[in-house]
């Protein structure tokens, strides 16, 4: 018979057993999984990370000169970041930026230095080691002061000089040792100074990233980072329910919204900025050569269609040629209504009468995917018969950029200045061919004057009504036709906390930080 004390002991057992056994479930969680819709890494050479997918990547690797607040995209709010401090003449053309002592490069590379940012500028404003060249156009020279001082000496004013230094595209800050070692390995073995660096890649099934433990904000509360390759909108959901993954890519439909919404210890985040979806059309390729042929798009496309088919919390109808958080957007352009009826007029008018076949090649990222399947119904009512030649997302980047398609469907966000947008998608000097070539798929040329003038022009007023007129001329030649803008959308464990309120991220997906953690 088990007497009073035996008793009394055998429970203090099981209650210290219990204990014993609980600890780990109480553990704080440190590895951080997340469903990418990506294939596989394109490039973490951050001046050629242009897909979304890159971008997201390279801001968790590298930092800037200064950068956006966490969980902002507003200008005003650039802050410090490799500098501590800067000062500029009264001119606004020579910039001096004071560096942070003792910032360490990942990977054991050592101190970053002003000749590190000196080698970053001048790698981000060539056009044979940079996609964002073309930003960079008004920068003359840079140069180390001393060992912890660069000055930027510009050719002439521009809008913003902080948005082309900040932690974004061109503006980010490699190692020029680890650069010069590693090659073009750099791109899918990167060096920078951020929170995290990359650990291994499994091509195909994931990335993984380590804590960078000598970051100079301090070590991330996460060990690690695995961000896993699951272009399957269906795959990510599957994963985040099972709770294999603790945040995920999400759509921006309506359906996926009201889904996700209802999963329970889930939280949804809507953020900025808004990708603007333009119709790019290549006015050198026939038929679209022909301007009539061009209009006939033009009225062929309804901007509320996407919105319907979206949802409204997420999608706004394009109204410009650049997106509408941009200083300088304006709605008043001369935006072609949609109008079926006028498409099939304006074919016949350029002689295809009995309608119009046309080829455009169509990633398979789902939203760019379901755009394209969208263009392709409401060009059928137009006359127009688009055929849709599907290519996976990576490949897709690399052919757009040869000219291999003469109409592009591409969303996008730049720095919030119409300089920038309008620079990149609309300045003959960033045509694809030409010797700077951005993302001017149109070949557009008519507002160069205005674009050019604009960056100069020291009277806000002028400023504005010169960006307005830019507008107005590639609207009216149909360079690109707006379709809508998009937020960027993402699920997670409502225990996930990004380190910040998520309300907006240059790199069009949340930027893990040190202060990223789970609260439980």
């Amino acid at each position: 018979m088990i007497t009073k004390l035996m008793r009394t002991g055998l429970a203090a057992g099981l209650l210290a057993a219990t204990a014993l056994t609980a600890v780990p479930a109480l553990a704080q969680q440190t590895t951080l999984t997340l469903g990418a819709d990506a294939a596989d890494i394109g490039s973490l050479d951050p001046h050629f990370a242009s897909s979304t997918s890159d971008r997201t990547l390279a801001a968790w690797v590298f930092g800037g000169l200064v950068r956006f607040q966490p969980g902002s995209t507003d200008p005003a709010g650039i802050e410090p970041d490799l500098a501590e401090s800067w000062e500029s003449t009264d001119d606004k053309l020579e910039w001096t930026f004071h560096l942070r002592q003792g910032v360490q490069w990942q990977g054991g590379y050592g101190e970053v230095t002003a000749d590190d940012v000196v080698f970053s500028i001048e790698k981000a404003m060539n056009p044979d080691t940079s996609a964002f060249s073309g930003d960079y156009a008004a920068v003359d020279s840079v140069e180390a002061v001393d060992p912890y001082t660069v000055k930027v000496t510009l050719k002439n004013q521009i809008p913003s000089v902080l948005g082309i230094l900040a932690n974004y595209a061109g503006g980010f800050i490699v190692s020029k040792a680890a650069y010069e070692e590693r090659g073009e390995s750099f791109a899918r073995n990167p060096i920078g100074f951020g929170p995290f660096e990359l650990d291994s890649v499994e091509p195909g099934v994931s990335a993984t990233f380590k804590g960078h433990a000598d970051y100079f904000r301090g070590a991330p509360q996460l060990e690690s980072v695995v961000y896993r390759f699951l272009t399957s909108s269906s795959a990510r959901d599957l994963a985040f329910v099972s709770g294999e993954i603790d945040a995920s890519k999400g759509l921006a439909d309506k359906q996926w919204l009201a889904r996700s919404s209802a999963i329970e210890g889930a939280a949804v985040d809507i953020f900025d900025p808004a990708e603007l979806s333009l119709l790019n059309i290549n006015v050198t390729q026939a038929p679209f050569d022909d301007i009539k042929v061009r209009q006939a798009v033009a009225h062929a496309v309804n901007p509320d269609i996407f919105v319907q088919y979206r949802g409204p919390e997420f999608t706004r109808p394009g109204k410009s040629v650049i997106p509408s958080n941009n200083l300088g957007f304006s709605e008043d352009v001369g935006m072609y209504e949609y109008d079926p009826e006028a498409s099939k007029a304006l074919l016949e008018e350029a002689g295809y009468g009995d309608g119009l076949t046309v080829k455009m090649l169509a990633s398979q990222l789902n939203s760019l995917e379901s755009n394209a399947l969208l263009l392709q119904s409401l060009f059928e009512e137009a006359g127009i018969t688009l055929e849709l030649e599907p290519v996976e997302h990576a490949t897709w980047h690399q052919m757009i950029r040869q000219d291999l398609s003469p109409l592009v469907q591409y969303g996008a966000a730049r720095f919030p200045v119409a300089d920038v947008y309008l620079t990149q998608f609309f300045h003959s000097d960033s045509a694809i061919g030409a010797p700077g070539q951005v993302t001017n798929f149109s070949h557009c040329s008519v507002a160069d004057d205005q674009i050019e003038a604009a960056r100069v022009e020291t009277d806000p007023v002028k400023q504005l009504a010169l960006w307005k007129e830019a507008q107005e001329l590639i609207v009216k030649e149909v360079c690109a036709v707006p379709m809508a803008e998009v937020a960027q959308v993402w699920v997670r464990k409502a225990a996930l906390d990004w380190g910040y309120e998520l309300k907006g991220a240059m790199s069009l997906g949340p930027v893990v930080t040190e202060a990223t953690h789970f609260t439980e």
